[in-house]
C-alpha cells in the first residue's frame, strides 16, 4: 500500500486509519493499491481521511470521533447510533454520521464517472474510534457496501477485501488517471509503482493473452445431384439483393436535399435543425491530437479524455461541415485554464477528423477559416467549427457562427 498525505486528517481517528494502513507495507505482499490522506476530491461536501484506490475497488474512508470509548455501537445507516445502549449526541445535533459519509461516497463516484474513469465499485468504510470494542450494523447495511469499524489493521484489510471486488484488476493507466481525478493537486505515482502495488498491464495482459488455433475442416466432395441446389440458392440470394436494391432510397445527393425523406435514427436534431453523424473518435491522447498554444498547454496537463464528432447539415439547400471536440479536464479550474486559452483567437485548437483523413463524400476538405466557438461547463471544455463544403467562407457571413452555437448541444459521441 502507497500512502500520499495530502492533508491532515479532518478526524483525530484519522490517525488509526493512517497506522493501519502503514502496516502493510509498500507492494501488493498484503493488498496493494494507493491512498490518499487527507484529501477532498472536487465537488465533495468535506474532507476525506481517506480515498483508498485499489485495484478492483475504492474505499472511501470518513472518520467519525465518538465522544467517549465505546463497548458496544449500534450503527444503522438510517436511524440513531447507540453507544453501549445511549442515544448518540452531537454537538451539530446529527445523530447519525452516516448520513455524511454517504454523501462524500456519492461525490467520490460521481466525480469518477463524470471524469470517466475506471467504473470500480465505490464503497465506505465509517472509521470510529477512540475505541469502540463491537460494531451491530444491519445486514441490510452491510449489502449496501458500508462497514462502520474501528480501524485496526485486520478490520480495515478485512473489509477492503469484502467491498474491493471488481471482476478485473484496473490497470496502472487508470489507476493514475484515478489518482489524477480524485487529487487533481498532486502527482499520481509513477506506472513501475503501481505495477508493485498490484495493478495490472494492460499491454502485457495482452502480449501474453492465449491463442486457440482451430483445426482444419476438410470439406467432403460435392456430388451432381448438389448442384441444383446450389443453383437455386443462388437465384434465390440474387433475387434478395434484386429486391433491397430496389426498395432502397435514391442516391446521396437526392436524399441529402429532399426536405420529405423521414431523418434516419441517427441523425440528431438541435432547434428543429437535422444533423448527419458523420463519424466519431475517442482518445486519451489529447495533446497529441491538437496544435498551436492548446497544443502546449494540454503536454504539461493532465487531459482525460478527447472526443471528437463530425456532422453534416443543410442550410437552404447548402451542405455545411461541424467538427465537435470535447476535452475532459481533471477539474473545473483547469477546464477554465484552457478555455481561456483556445478562446484567442489564433492560440491553436484541436484537429478536426478531416484532417486526419476522416472526410466524407460531399463534406469540406478542411475546417480552414470556420466558425469557432469554445466553451466551457465544469470540467468540460468543447470547440466547436462549422464551415461550408463548398464555395468561399465568407467571415461576415452569420449562418456558421449560429450553426457553431446549435452545435454546442450536439453529442460528443455517436452511436
Amino acid at each position: 500500500m502507497r500512502l500520499i498525505r495530502l492533508g491532515t486528517e479532518p478526524s483525530a481517528v484519522g490517525a488509526d486509519v493512517r497506522a493501519a494502513l502503514s502496516t502493510w507495507g509498500i507492494g501488493d505482499a498484503v493488498l496493494g493499491g494507493v491512498a490518499l490522506l487527507g484529501v477532498r476530491p472536487p465537488d465533495c461536501p468535506r474532507d476525506l481521511d481517506a480515498v483508498i484506490v485499489l485495484p478492483r475497488g475504492v474505499l472511501v474512508v470518513v472518520g467519525v470521533d465518538l465522544p467517549d470509548p465505546a463497548m458496544r455501537l449500534e450503527a444503522p445507516l438510517n436511524g440513531p447510533w447507540k453507544i453501549d445502549g445511549w442515544p448518540l449526541t452531537r454537538p451539530d445535533g446529527a445523530t447519525s454520521p452516516a448520513a455524511e459519509a454517504l454523501a462524500a461516497s456519492t461525490a467520490v463516484a460521481r466525480r469518477i464517472q463524470d471524469m470517466r474513469g475506471e467504473p470500480l465499485p465505490v464503497t465506505t468504510v465509517v472509521a470510529v474510534g477512540p475505541y469502540v470494542g463491537q460494531v451491530v450494523q444491519p445486514t441490510v447495511d452491510l449489502n449496501r457496501g458500508v462497514r462502520v469499524l474501528h480501524p485496526k489493521p485486520t478490520t480495515l484489510l478485512a473489509a477492503a477485501r469484502e467491498l474491493a471486488i471488481s471482476d478485473r484488476p484496473c490497470s496502472t493507466e487508470h489507476a493514475a488517471k484515478l489518482v489524477a481525478v480524485l487529487a487533481p493537486t498532486g502527482t499520481p505515482p509513477a506506472r513501475q509503482h503501481l505495477l508493485a502495488e498490484g495493478f495490472s498491464d494492460a499491454a502485457a495482459d495482452l502480449a501474453t493473452a492465449s491463442t486457440m488455433l482451430l483445426p482444419k475442416v476438410t470439406p467432403a466432395p460435392t456430388k451432381r445431384q448438389v448442384l441444383p441446389y446450389v443453383g437455386g440458392v443462388v437465384v434465390a440470394v440474387l433475387l434478395v439483393v434484386a429486391l433491397i436494391i430496389s426498395l432502397s432510397p435514391g442516391d446521396t445527393a437526392n436524399s441529402s436535399t429532399s426536405t420529405t425523406t423521414d431523418p434516419q435514427p441517427t441523425t440528431v436534431v438541435v432547434d428543429g435543425r437535422n444533423f448527419t453523424p458523420r463519424g466519431a473518435d475517442r482518445t486519451e491522447d489529447c495533446a497529441g491530437h491538437a496544435f498551436g498554444d492548446v497544443r502546449g498547454w494540454l503536454s504539461e496537463h493532465v487531459c482525460m479524455q478527447l472526443r471528437r464528432a463530425q456532422y453534416e447539415t443543410t442550410v437552404d439547400g447548402r451542405k455545411a461541415g461541424v467538427a465537435v471536440a470535447e476535452l475532459s479536464l481533471p477539474d473545473a479550474t483547469r477546464a477554465a485554464e484552457l478555455h481561456a486559452i483556445a478562446s484567442v483567437p489564433g492560440s491553436g485548437g484541436v484537429t478536426p477528423l478531416v484532417k486526419e483523413g476522416r472526410a466524407w463524400p460531399g463534406g469540406p476538405s478542411s475546417f480552414d477559416r470556420s466558425a469557432i466557438t469554445v466553451s466551457v461547463k465544469g470540467a468540460q471544455v468543447r470547440i466547436t467549427q462549422v464551415v461550408w463544403a463548398e464555395g468561399d467562407q465568407d467571415p461576415a457571413d452569420p449562418m456558421p457562427a449560429e450553426l457553431t452555437a446549435q452545435a454546442l448541444r450536439l453529442p460528443a459521441s455517436q452511436q
